[in-house]
């Protein structure tokens, strides 16, 4: 299944739709057995191993958390330990300002690095998706929103 045959649907989402319990009027609690057995009888819809995402899709997704979480923090680390042989060995003393800026950026591009590992990764199970994931992105990216929009109109 391509990404792009059913973009209403994730590719690891169970094909059942989950029916909303219909609202009962409350009922006094009994604790009778016939009640008891009746909850112990109920099982869930669908099973764990249904509703996960594939160990495929999940290994795809940390491979590119490491790489664009990874990256931009190693450099805001070796910015705080650069600023630091420079003023130490060389006598260069950068601006204060000019270290927490750079260091801050690269710290926040290693926290949006988090997001796009996870969105730009193929969640179709038979396809890797490219280096930098640019078209899976758009893909996943609209199937959120997409999903944020359907679930708001239920509420409303």
């Amino acid at each position: 299944m391509s990404a792009e045959s059913d973009d209403s649907r994730l590719p690891f989402e169970p094909n059942k739709k989950r029916q909303k319990p219909t609202k009962t009027k409350a009922k006094p609690v009994s604790t009778t057995k016939a009640s008891v057995d009746k909850k112990d009888a109920k099982k869930p819809r669908f099973t764990k191993e249904e509703v996960a995402i594939p160990k495929v899709v999940s290994q795809r997704m940390i491979r590119r958390v490491i790489g664009f979480c990874g990256v931009p923090t190693f450099l805001a680390i070796s910015t705080l330990v650069a600023s630091y042989l420079l003023i130490s060995f060389a006598d260069i003393k950068p601006p204060p300002i000019a270290v927490l800026l750079v260091n801050l950026g690269f710290f926040g591009l290693g926290v949006l690095g988090i997001s796009y590992g996870v969105l730009s990764a193929s969640w179709d199970e038979n396809r890797e998706g490219g280096l930098l994931g640019w078209q899976e992105f758009t893909v996943n990216w609209g199937r959120m929103v997409a999903a944020w929009r359907e679930t708001r109109q239920k509420k409303a």
